[in-house]
């Protein structure tokens, strides 16, 4: 290690103990929030609903006005309540009618809400903006800000309030309700999980922690144009890294082999870091984007139907061992698998730069193994079930010299 990652971490060190802790208004935030009308140039598709509902205060206004998409499948009833789910969009995105119109058809209520300060009026990435928000997105830019006028403060803050205002509505089960997100929603829901104890499960796509610190791997994420000190107090006030050691609800990890944003070094540390119940599924080259890679990860409804209405769980692989020539790793699964693979790169450096080679792995007695290839530097298991879900294991690193 250099002098200058050192000095960096003693940085870091230093600001978490000077850095005023976030004192989050749980018990308003798990109340539904007062049910505003949305804005008339909304398109309400059919089988959803558009409201506002009131968000934290932000620069002296008492509230602030967030934009949300629900639904709740016909026949839900107070004799038949049906389980939920709270969608949280990334960087670009909005509240999007189709992805929660996606969970009510698998019969769920969901809702969707905006938590960049917009209305899904116009495009991708060009959302127009929403008078009565909060902040925007933002890191290190806002670092200087009151603690609660921080975009990540608001962020977690709607998410609590969403599912507040989800579990309140006829025919939902208020004890049966889990958080997905995507990407900069996946940091969301990392952090939410681990304030928000009323959730039965999560499953962040892409989005984790550790994304602020000095790194030679890829994995600094945030503030990459500014100081060391800046990423430092990010870090202690919003990394997941330090959230997630209070998660207790199970959660499903999904990323991929290159995403530009989330390495899987960084996702590794932090799926090690939630003490509760877990799952990852880590695919070869994943692409990075909303839409049907990711909001419609059939990984993730599967995870759901498994916490809140008796679903066959997804296969658990456990850590890798071996040697050399081999590696192994047990598997249970209460569906039949029909086959795994051996995951596999040669190269160090940069996770985003890595070349990935996938071979057959052998599946007998409990057990998924295969030859560890010359010059493989870092390697996992993938098992794949009758119901074509994909479980990983952990990622085993060989040479750390070319390795974090």
């Amino acid at each position: 290690m250099t002098w200058k990652y050192v000095c960096v971490a003693l940085c870091a060190l230093a600001v978490r103990l000077s850095a005023a802790p976030v004192e989050w208004d749980v018990a308003t935030f798990q109340k539904p929030p007062r049910v505003l009308a949305a804005p008339a140039s909304v398109e309400v598709p059919e089988g959803v609903h558009a409201v506002c509902f009131e968000g934290p205060r932000w620069r002296g206004r008492e509230t602030t006005q967030v934009f949300a998409y629900y639904g709740v499948p016909a026949g839900a009833s107070a004799e038949r309540p049906v389980p939920g789910i709270v969608l949280v969009h990334g960087a670009g995105g909005t509240a999007f009618a189709r992805w929660v119109k996606l969970w009510v058809d698998r019969g769920y209520a969901a809702i969707a809400f905006d938590n960049d300060a917009g209305l899904p009026i116009g495009k991708f990435s060009d959302w127009a903006r929403n008078p009565e928000s909060g902040p925007r997105r933002g890191d290190i830019a806002q670092i200087k800000w009151p603690v609660t006028d921080q975009w990540m403060y608001h962020a977690v803050a709607n998410t609590m309030l969403a599912h507040s205002l989800l579990a309140s509505l006829p025919g939902v089960d208020a004890r049966g309700i889990g958080v997905t997100g995507v990407s900069w929603g996946g940091v969301i829901v990392a952090n939410t999980v681990a304030i928000d104890e009323r959730l039965k499960f999560a499953a962040p796509v892409y989005g984790c922690g550790f994304i602020a610190e000095e790194s030679a791997d890829g994995s600094s994420f945030v503030g990459q144009k500014g100081t060391p000190e800046q990423r430092a107090e990010w870090s202690a006030l919003w990394d997941p890294a330090h959230y997630l050691p209070e998660a207790k609800a199970p959660l499903l990890w999904l990323n991929g082999t290159n995403d530009f944003a989330f390495t899987p070094h960084a996702w590794q540390r932090s799926y090690r870091s939630a003490p509760g119940e877990r799952r990852i599924s880590l695919r070869v080259r994943m692409q990075h984007a909303h839409g049907p890679v990711s909001e419609e990860a059939a990984e993730v409804y599967a995870f759901a139907e498994s916490r809140v209405n008796g679903g066959a769980p997804l296969a658990q692989v456990s850590a890798p061992g071996g040697d050399k020539n081999r590696a192994w790793a047990g598997v249970e699964s209460s569906k039949p698998l029909v086959r795994a693979e051996f995951n596999f790169t040669r190269n160090g450096g940069r996770w985003q730069d890595r070349v990935w080679e996938t071979v057959p792995a052998q599946i007998e007695n409990g057990r998924v193994s295969a030859a560890v290839p010359a010059g493989a530097a870092a390697y996992f298991f993938n098992v794949i079930d009758d119901r074509g879900l994909i479980v990983s294991s952990e990622h085993v690193v060989i040479s750390t010299e070319t390795n974090p």
